[in-house]
């Protein structure tokens, strides 16, 4: 699958293009300006980008209205079916949300129970009890999303509303030639949905990618043969902030073995989770960590861990958001990318991440973990990567369990580990055996 060997780009289109929050109706191309952004996508070796909803909806995206439809604050089908095809013709993949657990109070089959009640055709499609009432004072009560009714959860057991789903992601598929979908809040998707999701893309396009957001449970039972192909690693992008914010990367460490390890008990080894420092939901990594120096070594274990990379606009260059201050602040509006010291560094993960079979396929093991610094294994056949991280501003020895002779992928020197991997303040090494 070319996920697996991809690093994600991840844009939250309302607050990327700067379109008003709530849907005023005015049509506006908003969405070109990713195209604007391809050169800096490029820079940084991005595969794939991951787009947070962009369908016409009451709101913040995830309160669908239409999902035939580009939202009109973004422009219109035909803007954002330019943006595909640019983003395609620099071999970036797209992948989309798939929003399909929950839609806003004006999409159209809910309007029609509101006016026609019984006597909708659509009254199905949800889960409605005629005897009860809706904070919204419907004269019906309605199941929404974890108690917000702003969000109308869809009967996804209902073969009718499974069918209109699949048609319109065949349509996405046929209209901007997607390659993947994002499926918002998997874990609360029905299972028979998923399978009938899986087989329809496969048929559609074999190499069709379908990732879901999995934020606590077992991952295993999501992505099982016929069901998707990964889900979102929350595990690890807790464990990855509060290791380095508590100078403990016995934390990361322990939740990379357990899910990874070489142990009979590890829990996901082979498969390619999607790994991430932040996103749409959750503050930034350069607001939550206390030392902003550890952006570079956290980047730099991210890229290195097993599974699929993926960046949340802005947080290449280290810009901060508050989740406290509310979700606007997570999705905010940049004219042009800021390039500084940090997107360099990433960028040059990402190179050797593109580049190396281990990185991408091979197994884990941990080597050496220490409070303030980590060493560990990424090794298939024909290649292995020892990957050394140092979370203090302090330079320091990591035991290598060994001696030999390795190339610092990440500045191309020959050197010799005699027995300890030397490291600076803040700093991350890959270094190849040969």
């Amino acid at each position: 699958m070319w996920a697996d060997e991809t690093i994600f780009y991840q844009i939250y289109p309302m607050g990327f293009c700067g379109a008003p929050r709530e849907n005023d109706g005015v049509c506006v191309n908003r969405i070109g300006k990713v195209a604007d952004w391809i050169p800096h996508l490029k820079k940084l070796h991005v595969g794939a980008v991951y787009f947070s909803p962009v369908f016409e909806s009451d709101s913040h995206g995830y309160d669908t209205r239409d999902y035939t439809k580009i939202d009109c604050r973004l422009g219109t089908n035909e803007d954002f079916a330019a943006v595909c095809r640019a983003l395609h013709e620099n071999n970036i993949r797209v992948v989309l949300d798939g929003v399909f657990n929950h839609v806003g109070r004006g999409f159209f089959a809910f309007r029609d129970v509101q006016e026609k009640r019984w006597d909708s055709p659509y009254k199905d499609w949800f889960r409605i009890d005629f005897g009860g009432n809706s904070a919204y004072n419907d004269g019906f009560w309605y199941e929404g999303w974890e108690g917000h009714y702003e969000l109308v959860k869809l009967n996804l057991q209902n073969p009718a509303v499974v069918d209109y789903l699949l048609s319109c992601v065949g349509g996405w598929i046929r209209e901007f030639g997607i390659d993947g979908l994002r499926l918002d809040v998997a874990y609360m998707l029905d299972e028979n949905f998923m399978r009938r999701l899986r087989s329809f893309c496969d048929a559609q396009k074999p190499d069709f990618v379908l990732i879901g957001e999995m934020i606590h449970g077992d991952y295993n039972r999501i992505t099982a043969p016929g069901v998707l192909h990964s889900v979102t690693n929350y595990e690890c992008y807790k464990g990855l902030y509060s290791a380095f914010n508590s100078m403990n990367l016995f934390e990361i460490a322990h939740s990379l073995g357990r899910q990874f390890g070489p142990e009979p008990w590890t829990l996901y080894r082979g498969k390619h989770l999607m790994n991430f420092a932040d996103n749409h939901d959750v503050t930034r990594v350069a607001s939550i960590l206390t030392d902003k120096n550890q952006l570079t070594p956290l980047y730099g274990l991210l890229f290195a861990m097993p599974g699929m990379p993926c960046l949340y606009y802005g947080s290449e260059w280290g810009a901060l958001g508050e989740k406290r201050d509310g979700d606007d602040a997570l999705r905010p509006c940049f004219e042009k990318p800021e390039e500084n010291a940090l997107t360099e560094a990433i960028a040059r993960f990402a190179s050797v991440k593109t580049q190396s079979r281990a990185l991408n396929w091979g197994d884990y093991r941990n080597i050496t973990i220490q409070n303030k610094n980590l060493l560990f294994e990424r090794a298939c056949e024909g290649e292995t990567v020892f990957v050394a991280v140092n979370a203090e501003n302090a330079p320091c020895t990591v035991d290598a369990r060994g001696t030999f002779d390795a190339e610092d992928l990440l500045t191309g020197e020959r050197v010799h580990i005699d027995g300890a991997v030397p490291l600076e303040p803040y700093a991350v090494r890959y270094l190849r055996r040969v």
